[in-house]
């Protein structure tokens, strides 16, 4: 592989540097660090720079491992349900119903920039508008820990399904009639063992991240062989693994690569059109009809049986527009269709959409506790089995996160306590596992004010431990035991010195940082050995 356009990209410290500085700024003030990039390409862009060769490589590479990393996001089980697929036809179908409608009224009245478009190009630019951004809520639900929540689950199920939406029209769009030969991609299935056992086989360093990007820009390269789309073949190369028990590991270990590499693709779209003061405007007009698209997320899961707060924490993060809608226009221009203004258009909607999504997505839960009351009327009666409020059955001592740090102190405790202690996950397949091991876990959600409106009304618990997936996790946690005015005992785990100060802050009654504490146990286990 010939990474010379590597260090040519490397070499001009300049552009790097600039899109680290507005990167860095949009973090400090709690945006997606993808706002600073798309803003470093306007900057560019108004200094002159245009978008060159080694720039577009970079920025196909990035949207080469994202659609291989959402390969290996693909859960068969989540994308069957009518939450997931039915709620993406029915909000896709009605977008482009709605907004292409709207769009070729403009153009029927030959306002500027929309003058000229069909209506077939009309609902071009529905269905780009139509996206939620997929890097946006996989960075949102990771750094809040939800990522296997339920609500996490549905949105991430239905991104997967706007992304194959995204996917067939990206195939389709090229116009080429696939060879022959394409048939013999066929026998990828049969080969899933062989991608399997070298996978198990790489380790967890280098070797693995390598792996990772042979089969990401392998797959992409042989399916462009075979006359079809190359990202679709980075994308069903990532199904293929997506059944082993290290894509996990995988993903998390390319994460910083794939992100590094679409950093390229953002700066290319800010410098792929001039951004003039119509632009501007006709970009930020379509940020308020983002909340159309939400208001229908969640009507539409709402009449498929989830609760209203899973359909709300779900919709306000599709509240947003999508990298991937900057995908089907940029192929528009490049097609001739429409004019490359539109591509800044829907570059500043993106950014202006992350800058309002963000702040929602911070204080979810606050905004589900203030406007409860007037979102439980569009819950059914009837809901899903896996969304139901909890009952800890009398249960004393709540255990919250299962995982190593949780499974650990679940054990220990039910030893000194016996049936009064329970433990409680958002990861549906982890809860599973551990009731058929035979201990007491329950599914559910720490930060669910509906649950702890319940604890309130029915107290039993005395003593909650935290041992959640991360800081933010624990804290949401912690807040609505400060709402109920919890009077027991509440424990948490923390990783770092900081970690443990705010925790204490927020109410915890005891931190136990789990790396002092296991280095602790460690000298104990051995001079207990000794005696």
């Amino acid at each position: 592989m010939d990474f010379e356009w590597v260090a040519i990209a490397l070499g001009d410290v300049s552009w790097i540097s600039l899109a680290f500085l507005l990167g860095y700024l949009a973090k400090v003030i709690n945006l997606p660090p993808m706002v600073g990039f798309l803003l470093t390409g306007f900057v560019l862009n108004y200094m002159g720079f245009t978008s060159g060769e080694t720039l577009q490589k970079l920025a196909d590479l990035g949207i080469t491992l994202l659609l291989f990393t959402v390969g290996l996001k693909l859960n068969l089980k989540v994308l069957i349900r009518r939450q997931v697929w039915a709620v993406t036809v029915l909000h896709i179908s009605t977008i482009l119903a709605v907004f292409g409608t709207a769009i070729f009224i403009l153009a029927i009245m030959n306002v500027s920039l929309f003058s000229g478009l069909d209506f077939r190009l009309s609902l071009m630019l529905a269905f780009a508008l139509s996206f939620s951004s997929t890097v946006f809520v996989v960075k949102s639900l990771e750094e809040k820990g939800e990522m296997q929540s339920l609500h996490g689950r549905i949105a991430i199920g239905i991104l997967v399904m706007q992304d194959l939406a995204a996917v067939i029209f990206l195939a389709a769009s090229t116009g080429k009639i696939p060879s022959p030969w394409a048939l013999l991609l066929f026998l990828l299935i049969p080969a899933r063992p062989i991608f399997h056992h070298f996978l198990q086989k790489t380790g967890h360093g280098e070797l693995l991240i390598l792996y990772g990007l042979v089969l990401a820009l392998g797959g992409a390269e042989l399916f462009e062989l075979g006359g079809v789309k190359d990202d679709l073949g980075a994308l069903i190369m990532g199904v293929l693994i997506s059944t082993h028990p290290k894509t996990n590991e995988l993903a998390k270990s390319m994460l910083g690569f794939k992100d590094l590499f679409l950093v390229g693709f953002f700066l290319s779209i800010g410098m792929s059109g001039l951004l003039t003061l119509e632009a501007l405007m006709i970009g930020l007009l379509l940020v308020p009809f983002m909340f159309i698209k939400s208001a229908l997320f969640f009507a539409f899961m709402t009449r498929f049986r989830l609760r209203a707060r899973t359909s709300l924490l779900a919709t306000l993060n599709l509240t947003n527009y999508s990298e991937f809608g900057l995908i089907v226009a940029a192929i528009g221009v490049t097609n001739g269709w429409i004019s490359a203004e539109w591509l800044v258009i829907i570059a500043i909607a993106l950014s202006a959409s992350f800058i309002i999504s963000a702040p929602l997505n911070a204080i979810d839960d606050k905004i589900y506790s203030r406007f409860r009351g007037s979102l439980l009327k569009f819950q059914r009666k009837e809901r899903l089995s896996d969304d139901q409020l909890l009952d800890t059955l009398g249960a004393t001592i709540a255990i919250f996160g299962m995982g190593r740090v949780g499974n650990g102190a679940y054990n220990k405790m039910r030893e000194l306590h016996g049936d009064t202690v329970v433990g409680i996950d958002f990861d549906a397949d982890k809860v599973k596992k551990h009731q058929l091991s035979g201990q007491n876990a329950l599914y559910g959600d720490p930060s669910d004010a509906d649950f702890w409106e319940t604890v309130e009304k029915n107290h039993h618990i005395d003593l909650v431990m935290l041992a959640l997936p991360n800081l933010q996790a624990n804290l949401d946690a912690l807040e609505q035991l400060c709402k109920i005015s919890f009077t027991g005992r509440v424990t948490a785990i923390a990783r770092y010195p900081d970690e443990t100060v705010l925790l204490e802050k927020a109410g915890a009654t005891a931190v136990f940082n789990i790396y002092t504490e296991a280095g602790a146990g460690f000298a104990e286990h051995v001079e207990n050995e000794a005696n």
